[in-house]
């Protein structure tokens, strides 16, 4: 080629150049690429809080960013969940986790224990009514008989004295049957367990105080110090979870430790995203490889168009690094974005090259005829489409901003390496595809067909636009992260579960008052409020009527004290002694049992004794297993009792620091929190709430203030994004098609797709979230790219639209990108399954609108426009 003219058209000279130089290019090219690939490989990074896709001046930001730095338990954290099968092991479980991630200050700012720790087992019983109070010192005075051995003989030997007591008070008539029924039948299902060999569990405080009295599950929150690469901090949730391991807290030790809070959400959505899509990808790979096949005929010229679209995301991805550091939640849309507008350049290009190669046997002479033939089609397109994305640029909504950033950018490359390293590649490879026809055999006759009936298909376009729009304003619009996470994944589920729970706060609104009288007054005007269940302050922390309930348990512990604190507490028992007491226990139940005492306790004081007896009789081990179910939980629970008996007034002045510094800031400032009467998930109540609170306290802060305000800004960043990008596409297309039709018909069917999208989400009930939203820019730019085609070859003096080269490469281009990324809705990810259902059908109705409706738009002008 080198010896022939230049060709006159600009583009067919710089394919001809590509051509003539393709080694050359072909190597710096993928240099280039390989290198962008290592450099986004080594910094690939994705920011998965979506709190800071918003700008720091939006009200309940900047309210967050006040909490954040006035009180340390308002940031990120890892919320451990700790259930036992007992109390006292939840307890312990929880006491000896914190007890060991405490130290790791280089890891955690604070390690908090909600509800546990020393007061809260010293004064938590003042927290609660007097009724109560008064129902837990009686079951504390009744089961004094029941304690009394075992605190001065914390053993297995000390609750066979207690068991022996019991039975012989019942036995000879000075205790009632139903004073043993309960710990008979308590003892005897954990020594049936223990006695096979098996894991079994008992715990001393439902025994004493009933089932009510203590909650099996205790909860340890930690606060990361923050990554300064925003990503999860990986080391503060591996070190978690290292040390339960470390400290056997599993359920073979009758210990469930869960992972909740903003932190492990994070680092297991990333994880889920990985795991969702990693086998629907290559899945959806082979599919689109598959139909770009079926597009240009050449396993060749498949391989030009992957190895241009691969290495055009590579650098884009490299420039978008480079200039935001990290992409986000939205931004990272890019790369189905970038695939979906690069497969079509690269398509319509290459179906071009194979219709041009039908009558051009030269390969060279048909690269430089394609690359002048489709050059004014895809630099309009890629231009429209940039725009498009750009428009995005000034919103403050800075997940769409980055991402308009970065496809705007990546539709200029993507043009340039479909114009430069594509041809070269093709001459480089010697690609060829022979071809019977340029089009698509089966839409031969499909252009009569549709100006035959141009009528009826725009009257039946225009009814199903005018439904589209109709039904558009039941569209909803979700914008609730938490809604798009997997809600199978632990943190997720956890949370979940938690949430039905008032006490936990999942929908409080947080606030900051100048100071503490402050924080009262706006407590007890919105705790009047029907919407506020509750309004909690630093004055929440004091219990109310103490007096009464102190007194209570002043009685109690007169009466307690001497049983619980024993002056001489017994060593050990020695085997010996254990054999002893199991034999005499086992005959004091067998008597017992003799006695008249009723059927039940009968029945349980025979079973029982049989057990002691195997323990007895059986190896050493069994007798020690026995010991260690029965004895294991014995030492916390009497902590409890005493720390319960213990109980002294609580003022402000004597709350803990550590409680204190949650409420109230150094500065003074006051936090106030409110929780919802309505239920989590009450969409409408937790509305009503957020006003009624924002009445009162505009500066609150939480999720049922976040999502509306979010949901606003994001809402009002695609219209503003929508009206620059219509505008500066439509002035785009005027200048170069200089016709006001044209670009009318450029735009139309693009809006037709828009409104019958929007109507067919309504009928599938297809919220829009934060994540498939990114759908709709795809839409755009599809759209206009697609349509501009159609409308260059119609002004050009084509009529047989469908069954020319340009039909063929819509409609594989459509079917590929369909494959790739429509397939991301069989994912079990919510917000991933969400976004490929909403690109398939946008996609649908997209390649529809191109197909049926601008050809029959065109026809109907019945004239070039």
């Amino acid at each position: 080629m080198s010896g022939e003219p230049g060709p006159p058209s600009p583009i067919g000279r710089l394919v001809a150049a590509c051509c003539r130089r393709a080694a050359s290019l072909v190597a710096l090219s993928l240099v280039a690429g390989a290198a962008a690939g290592v450099y986004v490989t080594g910094h690939f990074s994705v920011h998965t809080e979506t709190a800071a896709l918003i700008p720091p001046d939006v009200p309940w930001r900047a309210s967050e960013a006040a909490l954040e730095a006035a009180f340390v338990q308002q940031g990120d954290d890892i919320t451990v969940v700790v259930d036992g099968r007992t109390p006292e092991l939840a307890d312990q479980a929880a006491a000896r986790l914190a007890a060991a991630l405490a130290p790791r200050t280089d890891l955690y700012k604070r390690v908090d224990r909600p509800g546990g720790g020393a007061f809260f087992q010293r004064e938590g019983i003042l927290f609660r009514p007097e009724p109560e109070v008064r129902a837990t010192t009686e079951a504390l005075i009744r089961a004094q008989p029941l304690l009394a051995p075992v605190a001065a003989d914390p053993s297995l030997r000390g609750v066979l004295t207690s068991l022996s007591l019991g039975a012989g008070a019942v036995a000879d008539g000075s205790a009632a049957p139903d004073q043993i029924a309960g710990p008979l039948r308590a003892i005897a299902d954990a020594a049936e367990v223990a006695v096979r060999g098996q894991p079994a569990f008992f715990s001393w405080r439902r025994l004493i105080a009933g089932a009510e009295a203590g909650d099996a599950r205790q909860f340890v929150v930690l606060y990361p110090r923050a990554d300064a690469s925003g990503a999860p901090p990986d080391a503060a949730l591996a070190t978690v979870r290292a040390q339960a391991r470390r400290l056997q807290l599993d359920a073979a030790h009758g210990v469930r430790l869960r992972l909740t809070g903003a932190v492990p959400m994070a680092a297991e959505e990333l994880q889920t995203l990985g795991e969702a899509t990693g086998v629907i990808a290559l899945a959806a790979f082979a599919a689109a490889l598959g139909i770009l096949y079926l597009a240009v005929r050449s396993p060749r010229i498949v391989a030009a168009i992957v190895v241009t679209v691969l290495c055009g995301l590579a650098i884009t991805a490299a420039l978008g690094l480079a200039i935001y550091g990290r992409f986000n939640l939205i931004s990272v849309a890019f790369l189905p974005l970038f695939v979906g507008l690069g497969v079509d350049f690269a398509i319509q290009f290459c179906v071009r090259f194979r219709a041009e190669a039908i009558t051009e046997p030269d390969a060279g002479k048909a690269l430089v005829k394609t690359g002048a033939g489709a050059a004014r089609g895809l630099m309009l397109a890629a231009a429209a489409t940039g725009l498009g994305f750009l428009a995005f640029l000034p919103t403050r909504y800075k997940g769409v901003s980055e991402l308009g950033a970065i496809a705007g950018l990546g539709m200029a490359i993507n043009l340039a390496l479909v114009l430069t390293l594509l041809p070269a590649l093709l001459t480089l490879l010697r690609a060829r595809s022979p071809a019977a026809e340029a089009g698509l055999p089966v839409l031969r006759e499909a252009d009569a067909a549709i100006q035959r009936r141009r009528r009826p298909i725009l009257l039946m376009a225009t009814a199903l636009a005018l439904a589209g729009l109709a039904v558009s304003p039941l569209l909803r619009f979700d914008f609730d992260p938490l809604r798009l996470r997997n809600p199978r994944t632990e943190s997720v589920a956890t949370f979940l579960q938690l949430a039905r729970d008032p006490e936990t706060g999942a929908d409080a609104l947080d606030m900051l008052a100048p100071n503490l009288a402050e924080a009262r007054a706006i407590a007890a005007r919105l705790a009047k409020a029907p919407e506020v269940r509750r309004a909690v302050t630093l004055d929440s922390l004091v219990p109310p009527d103490q007096g009464p309930k102190l007194a209570v348990l002043a009685d109690a512990a007169l009466l307690l004290d001497p049983t619980v604190n024993p002056f001489d507490v017994q060593p050990p028992p020695t085997d010996a002694e254990l054999v002893e007491s199991l034999a005499s226990t086992a005959q004091a139940l067998r008597d017992l049992a003799a006695a008249p005492a009723g059927a039940a306790v009968r029945s349980q004081a025979l079973r029982l004794a049989g057990l002691l007896d195997v323990a007895r009789i059986g190896p050493p081990a069994g007798t020690a297993r026995l010991q260690a179910v029965l004895v294991a939980g014995l030492p916390i629970a009497l902590s409890q009792v005493r720390a319960v008996l213990a109980a002294e007034p609580v003022t402000l002045e004597s709350l803990p620091a550590d409680l204190k510094s949650d409420w109230l800031a150094p500065d003074g400032r006051a936090r106030v929190q409110l929780q919802p009467a309505a239920a989590h998930g009450d969409r409408e109540g937790l509305a009503r709430f957020a006003r009624a609170v924002q009445r009162v306290a505009p500066g609150a802060t939480g999720p049922p203030v976040a999502i509306p305000q979010t949901r606003a800004l994001i809402l009002r960043a695609f219209a503003q994004a929508g009206v620059l990008s219509l505008v500066a596409i439509a002035l785009l297309l005027a200048f170069v098609l200089r016709s006001a039709r044209a670009v009318l018909l450029t735009l139309a069917p693009g809006a037709f797709a828009a409104l019958l999208t929007a109507g067919s989400c309504v009928l599938l009930r297809q919220d829009i979230n934060l994540e498939n939203l990114i759908a709709l820019p795809l839409l755009v730019g599809i759209s206009v790219s697609f349509n501009i085609y159609f409308v260059v070859a119609w002004r050009t003096g084509e009529r047989a639209l469908l069954r020319s080269s340009l039909a063929r490469a819509v409609i594989y281009s459509a079917l590929t990108t369909g494959a790739a990324f429509g397939a991301l809705g069989l994912s079990q990810h919510p917000g991933t399954a969400s976004m490929g259902i909403l690109l398939l059908i946008s996609l649908f109705w997209t390649l529809g609108a191109t197909l049926l409706v601008l050809p029959a738009l065109l026809g109907a002008t019945m004239r070039a426009v």
